[in-house]
């Protein structure tokens, strides 16, 4: 009889009862409730953050190009609003880096590239007298790159995330990202990944000084004095 009561005893105490075992799970699903914000906010930055590094590849092909011109005296490397056949979209603009060599047709898709936005092209290789081009054919670039020129400030923007519409607002069924956030890259060199309440002066800045330093300028735009986006910023489609 006692044998029988402390080996009950000991079962007692080595396991769980129910009442504990909610309670840990309780716990462990409100810890859960906290985290999973903060990975999925992780992961939205690291996704932007690879945009951005291509924004950033992009961006040196197009600086070597322009630097190039500028030493030479090629007008035909230039800025793309510079250009002396100002390019009429995306894909005639991409072809003007691959004709001169400063980008490859297989790395091209990849800038342009993201998560739910993906470029299909063709690439035609380079033959004799007739440079390396690319044809997209379907699909969505996750980029688009405004006509910038020479004489436009450092702050200046080369490329954004397709998302953005500038000082206006993200789009939240566009790619990528919606609403989640979008990239910049300036005519400077620096590329810098926002949040969606920054992308207005009035939603997110003190003042027009302040946001064209930090998110940029329109070509054209003085300090101060904010235009709107183009309507022949390059994209695809």
């Amino acid at each position: 009889m006692f044998s029988s009561h402390r080996s009950a005893k000991a079962s007692r105490q080595g396991g769980f009862t129910l009442i504990e075992l909610l309670v840990v799970i309780a716990i462990i699903a409100i810890l859960a409730a906290f985290a999973v914000p903060a990975l999925t906010s992780a992961l939205n930055k690291g996704q932007m953050t690879g945009t951005l590094n291509n924004a950033r590849q992009l961006y040196l092909a197009q600086f070597q190009m322009s630097n190039d011109g500028a030493a030479t005296g090629d007008a035909s490397s230039a800025w793309p609003g510079d250009l002396p056949t100002v390019p009429a979209n995306l894909q005639d603009y991409i072809n003007v880096l691959l004709a001169k060599g400063y980008l490859k047709g297989g790395d091209v898709l990849k800038l342009l590239n993201a998560p739910g936005a993906s470029v299909v092209g063709t690439v035609t290789p380079a033959a004799p007298g007739v440079p390396e081009s690319i044809a997209f054919n379907t699909g969505t670039a996750a980029l688009k790159v405004y006509l910038i020129k020479d004489a436009d400030a450092v702050t200046g923007i080369f490329a954004v995330s397709r998302n953005y519409i500038y000082n206006t607002d993200l789009l939240a069924t566009d790619v990528p990202y919606g609403t989640k956030g979008f990239i910049v890259m300036h005519k400077g060199g620096d590329a810098v990944v926002f949040k969606q309440g920054q992308a207005t002066q009035v939603g997110g800045w003190p003042d027009v000084v302040t946001f064209q330093t930090q998110v940029g300028m329109m070509p054209g735009d003085v300090e101060g004095t904010m235009g709107t986006e183009p309507n022949n910023v390059l994209t695809f489609p």
